[in-house]
């Protein structure tokens, strides 16, 4: 089945950034791009109140978008989804059963996490869906060829949405490291039985290249993932999201939601299974 990613375009700098992002890692892997713009006429979004989203009507929301797919170098269509950016989302996933949803974060840097309500954020708690999160100022690694991904070294297995990107690391044929966080003192023990429970999903079956292993000491493992993932060493980052860590009411506090808010590397969340 080929590969496709679902890219949310609102027109702004961030989003461009995402779909320069998701057509660079297209192109090598075959795959087709649905953009989806939302028109957003929900009383109850509180980006309306902002100011922050262009104020275009469906005619030209619809010219800009037959003028972005016309000079895209991959296959490409566009929709226009209307209500909520999560049943926006959630519809077209039903319908095209995309590989990754790719969107753009804003920057948020000075505005405390716990104010801060973004998409990313939102499609995280309802979607469960692999979702690539395109931070600030990425830029594409043509296609990323170094990949960091977090293991917490428990057992994990994933859900039926993420079996397709085991597809997508085959085609890639990235350096694989697994990252393993820890306090305990005998860091080599930790990150390898993180990797053997990595390996188990057969995520990394079909991978040519030898799978490393990186061990931080920190308290926090959010921190830890952050200082490891650093652009200047790799292109992406993994996460295996947990559900009860997306679904609690400590939410912005999560691992999860802390990468995803202050990461400088294009991060990859991963929904496990329940």
């Amino acid at each position: 089945m080929a590969l496709s990613l679902l890219v949310l375009t609102d027109f702004l700098k961030t989003a461009n950034q995402a779909l320069d992002y998701a057509t660079d890692l297209a192109t090598p892997l075959g795959a087709r791009l649905v953009l989806l713009h939302v028109h957003r006429d929900s009383l109850i979004d509180p980006e309306l109140l902002t100011g922050k989203l262009p104020d275009l009507d469906q005619p030209a929301v619809e010219l800009a978008l037959n003028g972005i797919v016309a000079n895209l170098p991959v296959p490409a269509v566009a929709e226009i989804g209307h209500g909520r950016v999560t049943d926006a989302v959630a519809d077209a996933v039903r319908r095209h059963h995309p590989t990754l949803i790719v969107l753009g974060r804003p920057n948020t840097e000075d505005t405390p996490d716990e104010l801060v309500s973004t998409t990313a954020l939102d499609l995280l708690r309802t979607a469960l869906y692999p979702m690539l999160v395109v931070p600030p100022n990425a830029h594409a690694a043509n296609p990323p060829r170094r990949i960091l991904l977090a293991a917490d070294g428990e057992d994990f297995s994933l859900g039926q949405p993420a079996e397709a990107v085991r597809d997508l690391f085959a085609a890639l044929q990235a350096e694989l490291t697994v990252l393993h966080v820890t306090e305990n003192t005998d860091p080599d023990e930790n990150a390898a039985a993180a990797l053997q429970i990595v390996q188990q999903t057969g995520l990394t079956a079909d991978l040519a290249l030898p799978i490393r292993t990186l061990n931080m000491n920190a308290t926090d493992p959010a921190d830890g993932i952050l200082d490891a993932a650093r652009p200047e060493d790799f292109d992406l980052v993994v996460l295996i999201a947990r559900p009860r860590s997306f679904l609690g009411e400590l939410f912005h506090h999560s691992v999860s939601a802390q990468v995803l808010l202050h990461s400088n590397v294009p991060v990859l969340v991963l929904p496990a299974a329940e």
